[in-house]
């Protein structure tokens, strides 16, 4: 992967890039963003999604989970089109389908639903024991001798005001000094520009992060990085539950683990902590990862 070069745009703030231009009552387009890179990104349409689903219920509801099926590759470069179906408005829940289409074909489909905030039963599974993100070194300095890695923090930082923090080495650092490890990573991250307070900006941006890194996840224990030139990846789908309000542009913990790959495919999971150490998101993937040597 090669440094860019020449002079860099701004980068653009996550909350530009979900922005939707209304076009009728169930209608909603994407606005392309300048210098955005041809292939789009998977969580950048997820996030525009669950926004143009949000949009569209009583203010008295949020969103508790986004299930996406990624259908075709995306062009950042044009604007996509959201059709949103409203499917039901109950007594406690909405539920909202939506179709994300470019040049006459849908290229995600997406199922959002709502709820009236309520009490009920609470547990979580353990907060995992890392240092906070105040205590990590930033990524240029904790890569500062592995000229590749600083390569590949800035592409993956690309042109959306993102960082990160990692509590340890990454699966694909491992993966490029030709370690194998367990399938399993952490990473503090958050937006670096302001989000807006409301819970559906918030829960959009959280949907554009959630896809950030997932998949690699499953490359750990084989050495492979994903810019491997015979490589084919994909995120077949993707689910978020909300589970507690949250900020997208406060250090958030994704705790990321392959739980199986076979048959050119593998699932992953991820759960979100805030720094208080309380679960607000969890997140479930499949993808697609296919050595094009090993078809047959």
């Amino acid at each position: 992967m090669q440094e860019p070069a020449g002079p860099q745009l701004p980068k653009t703030p996550i909350d530009a890039i979900l922005r939707l231009e209304q076009l009728d009552d169930l209608l909603y387009r994407s606005i392309p963003q300048p210098g955005a890179g041809r292939r789009m990104f998977g969580g950048q349409v997820a996030g525009q999604a669950v926004m143009a689903a949000g949009l569209t219920v009583p203010a008295d509801r949020v969103i508790h989970s986004a299930h996406a099926h990624f259908l075709l590759p995306g062009d950042a470069t044009i604007p996509v089109l959201f059709h949103v179906d409203a499917v039901r408005d109950g007594g406690s829940f909405t539920t909202r389908r939506v179709e994300a289409v470019q040049h006459g074909q849908v290229i995600l489909h997406l199922t959002a639903s709502f709820q009236k905030e309520e009490a009920g039963f609470e547990h979580q599974v353990a907060t995992p024991n890392v240092p906070g993100p105040d205590d990590l070194p930033t990524p240029e300095v904790q890569f500062r001798d592995d000229p590749e890695s600083l390569r590949w923090h800035a592409t993956l930082t690309g042109k959306s005001p993102i960082e990160f923090r990692f509590p340890d080495t990454p699966t694909r650092v491992l993966a490029a000094r030709g370690i194998a490890g367990p399938p399993r990573q952490s990473a503090w991250t958050r937006s670096t520009a302001p989000l807006p307070d409301d819970r559906l900006h918030q829960a959009a941006a959280l949907t554009y992060l959630s896809d950030i890194l997932l998949l690699s996840t499953a490359l750990a224990p084989h050495r492979v990085v994903i810019q491997d030139p015979d490589l084919q990846f994909a995120t077949l789908d993707h689910t978020i539950w909300f589970h507690s309000p949250c900020r997208a542009d406060e250090w958030l913990l994704h705790d990321q683990e392959s739980h199986w790959a076979g048959a050119g495919r593998a699932v992953c999971r991820g759960s979100f902590f805030d720094q208080s150490g309380r679960l607000v998101a969890t997140t479930m993937q499949e993808g697609l990862l296919r050595m094009r040597s090993r078809q047959q």
